[in-house]
């Protein structure tokens, strides 16, 4: 059991490497470019610790070179994410009641181990999988990543130090929880960045997570993925699923204890935001709204059970669910 008041120390923006002709640190981020191109990977899901393979399998490719292929990664569908929420909740309740400092712990050996010796991979995972130059990929996949881990730290420790103030003879207190249930956390396709922030946010507030990487974006989400590994994160905190984002959202947004966070780019994550919103807000009307104010108002309930409305939501969800599936 700890005992003490705690700081975090100070966080400081990460140094951005120019990577100049003949310096150190492009000789070595080329000898990682060289041997991750030169090989094919094998991307499993990642649930409760464990890699699932389901046979499933697509291709990550370079963007500026379609026909080298960098990775065949397992596809996963309703019975995948069934396990991955089912390794959250398991995973939720001893990770809920870790300690603030522990779980900072986690993230800020994730950050020093992304700003030493995972640099390169990080970097070279992104250079290839998302076709971003050196310098790009160094400000995004390691400098913006080491940043918001960092100072995210920072602002969990301010938010929970955000505390009442208390009369005489009184002593008020927050104590901040975690989400109940899980957080679904669907991060795009552009910046691995915010792949690695979406889900590490949530699980820095003691929440477990979900995981679905945009397909084309499967590459550095795999080397996120044992990053975490070896920063110490225990298995089921954050479970990685592949696949479609249609089946993979409808299936996770079935559920009633999820909450959500995206990230929303371009035209196709327009629809990601429309199709998930709607998603979200009749399957609450529908299944936990109504059965709510049946039981507490059970006849207003049914005067509005009674309403065309109200089967014109039911006939509405049900058309929903079958384009999700």
């Amino acid at each position: 059991m700890s005992a003490g008041v705690f700081r975090l120390p100070e966080p400081r923006n990460e140094s951005v490497r120019d990577y100049a002709p003949g310096s150190p640190e492009r000789a070595a981020l080329k000898a990682r470019l060289d041997e991750l191109a030169g090989s094919t990977a094998e991307i499993p899901m990642v649930i409760g610790g464990r890699e699932v393979r389901t046979g499933r399998t697509g291709t990550a490719v370079m963007p500026h070179d379609h026909e080298h292929v960098l990775a065949e990664f397992h596809r996963g569908g309703e019975a995948e994410v069934a396990q991955a929420i089912a390794a959250a909740a398991d995973a939720r309740e001893e990770w809920s009641q870790t300690p603030w400092e522990a779980r900072a712990a986690v993230f800020m050996r994730a950050a020093d181990l992304l700003a030493g010796p995972w640099r390169d991979t990080l970097n070279a995972a992104t250079m290839l999988g998302q076709s971003k130059t050196a310098y790009q990929a160094e400000v995004d996949a390691a400098c913006e990543l080491v940043d918001f881990w960092r100072f995210n730290l920072t602002y969990m420790h301010r938010i929970m130090s955000e505390q009442p103030v208390s009369a005489p003879g009184m002593w008020n207190r927050i104590e901040y929880r975690p989400l109940e249930g899980f957080v679904f956390a669907v991060s795009p396709f552009n910046f691995t960045a915010i792949a690695g922030n979406l889900p590490t946010a949530a699980a820095m507030m003691g929440n477990t997570v979900v995981f679905k990487p945009a397909s084309t974006a499967v590459y550095s989400a795999h080397f996120l993925m044992r990053l975490y590994e070896a920063a110490g994160l225990p298995p089921g905190v954050i479970n990685m699923v592949l696949g479609s984002g249609r089946e993979i959202g409808a299936a996770a947004l079935a559920q009633q204890a999820v909450a959500l966070f995206y990230n929303a780019t371009i035209a196709r994550y327009h629809y990601l935001t429309w199709f998930l919103t709607m998603v979200v807000v009749m399957v609450w009307a529908h299944e936990v709204g109504m059965g709510w104010l049946k039981r507490r108002y059970p006849v207003m309930s049914d005067r509005i059970l009674s309403h065309p409305w109200s089967h014109r939501l039911a006939s509405g969800l049900s058309r929903l669910q079958k384009v999700a599936t």
